[in-house]
């Protein structure tokens, strides 16, 4: 069985180092890479996976906890057009957060990052993860799984939209975010397809985006 617990006090690591860049902290209301976010709403939302993940670690646990993958077949975000509400409520968070300042972002973060191992080291393999916002559960390691695959892909985002190339993650973090992000591909795009963009240039398809 995999433990995951310290693989996510690395990606926290990696929020703590984006998120204290001068060049992040002075395009904070620049607009973003991604449409209708400001660089601060973005960097907002990113951080926030940190404290998001004290809390429901920290919250009473759930129960008949889901696979991960079935958790991103539930969830009314993955295939909602830009302007779902769900999406639209996501920036709003994101942007709503960001308007205490970069430094009120940061401070929260590194809070959160330095609680996360006591707190993780209570987490057993078989404890069930409740997200309320969902209302199911996930299983410890699918639940860092989720928080990790925000913090990688959104890091490249913020990355993005300020010009800098983000710090390399090790594969103890990358590898169950990408094997997540590809059995998630596979199932949208086909096993073709995933093969042919990762062999076949020539016939590689347009996209194989899990989402």
């Amino acid at each position: 069985m995999s433990d995951l617990r310290a693989a996510f006090v690395e990606a926290a690591d990696h929020v703590i180092a984006i998120l204290a860049r001068d060049d992040v902290s002075t395009a904070w209301r620049e607009p973003s890479a991604l449409a209708d976010w400001s660089v601060g709403g973005l960097v907002a939302h990113f951080a926030a996976q940190l404290p998001t993940a004290l809390r429901l670690l920290r919250a009473e646990p759930g129960s008949d906890p889901i696979a991960v993958d079935e958790h991103y077949h539930r969830s009314a975000w993955v295939g909602a057009a830009h302007e779902a509400e769900v999406n639209a409520g996501i920036r709003e968070g994101g942007e709503r957060e960001a308007s205490d300042g970069h430094a009120a972002v940061l401070a929260a973060a590194v809070r959160a990052r330095a609680e996360l191992p006591a707190v993780l080291a209570g987490q057993p393999a078989d404890r069930a993860v409740l997200i309320p916002w969902a209302g199911w559960s996930l299983l410890r390691d699918d639940f860092l799984t989720g928080r990790m695959l925000e913090i990688v892909v959104h890091g490249e985002d913020v990355a993005a939209s300020v010009g800098f190339t983000a710090p390399r993650l090790s594969r103890a973090v990358l590898g169950p975010v990408l094997g997540l992000l590809t059995r998630l591909a596979m199932e949208k795009h086909g096993q073709g397809a995933i093969v042919s963009a990762l062999t076949r240039s020539e016939r590689a398809p347009r996209t194989i985006s899990a989402f």
